[in-house]
């Protein structure tokens, strides 16, 4: 089983021409509002995946509508709690070269509880894989139960932030980290070359699996001295909000499947490509047929050398 410690938000999502520079008033070309979040995208990808996951989260009582896009997938909601406090949210913005730009509001995605998480933790066994991001409170203590647990840890930690570096992540067997993300974790520029990035985190968590997404440049696999890489699929990009989520998903869903590393790479890239071909967070993460039939039409991506 996977449990998915993650955040539940309601996006509100603009379309406009340009970023909103400072200082500017800007007439937004469109607007909607749905489900949102990392920890909700995540879990949405991998349900659509084909992966059975259990959603640890917090929602507040009005917005009780965002659990049907997540049951309708078929992940597990049992386990979040509807709170009295406002649920977690993000204004974003997308703009005609599908770059985006979020404010983030934690909401009730900031209060878990002692308590609350003891009877999380309670019905896991050992074995077990937890998914976590960066949108949840007391992370620290979710890893260190998780590790006493004896669950497989995978992380992703979006938006990275000064605190992250405290965390034990020595206890995580994935870490799911962009160029941004990894730069900051080794404290290196975020201009380096990706083999150094690479070997910085080996050098300090000589342990654990690295999945670097690179955007158009494709994504690298590393665990101790096994380097893989791949390149991205070339679509026409509208809109890049959840393509790592939707990445996160489908490869966890495709290693707890049993597929191999290359196999759950392209998988995942796959599905990422048709993610960012779409418009919007979790409406844009495509279905399982969807991924299938790309993979058996568009040209297979072949492993870089390094």
């Amino acid at each position: 089983m996977l449990y998915n410690y993650g955040s539940i938000n309601i996006d509100h999502v603009y379309r406009v021409p340009h970023l909103v520079r400072p200082g500017e008033t800007l007439a937004s070309l469109s607007y909607r509002q749905v489900l949102g979040g990392k920890g909700a995208n995540q879990s949405l990808a991998l349900a659509r995946a084909g992966g059975d996951v259990t959603h640890w989260g917090r929602l507040g009582n009005s917005d009780r509508w965002a659990l049907e896009p997540l049951e309708s997938a078929g992940v597990i909601t049992s386990q979040v709690e509807l709170s009295a406090s406002a649920s977690g949210h993000a204004i974003i913005q997308v703009d005609d070269h599908a770059e985006n730009s979020i404010i983030l509001h934690p909401g009730a995605n900031h209060g878990f509880t002692d308590e609350h998480l003891a009877t999380l933790f309670s019905g896991v066994t050992q074995g077990d894989w937890l998914l976590l991001q960066n949108e949840c409170n007391a992370l620290g203590k979710v890893i260190e139960l998780a590790h006493a647990k004896g669950m497989k840890i995978a992380f992703n930690p979006a938006p990275m932030g000064a605190d992250v570096l405290r965390l034990p992540l020595e206890h995580c067997q994935v870490l799911f980290l962009n160029r941004g993300e990894a730069a900051q974790l080794v404290e290196l520029e975020e201009s380096a070359p990706v083999a150094t990035l690479l070997a910085a985190l080996h050098t300090r968590l000589p342990d654990t699996e690295v999945v670097m997404t690179l955007g158009s440049e494709g994504v690298c696999y590393q665990l101790g001295e096994q380097r893989i890489q791949l390149p991205a699929h070339r679509v026409n990009a509208v809109d890049t909000t959840a393509a790592g989520d939707t990445f996160i998903g489908y490869y966890l869903a495709s290693q707890i499947e049993g597929q191999s590393i290359e196999e759950s790479l392209r998988r995942a890239s796959t599905a990422s490509a048709l993610c960012v071909s779409r418009e919007g967070a979790a409406p844009s993460i495509p279905l399982a047929s969807d991924v299938a039939a790309a993979l058996a039409e568009w040209p297979t991506l072949d492993v870089l050398s390094n």
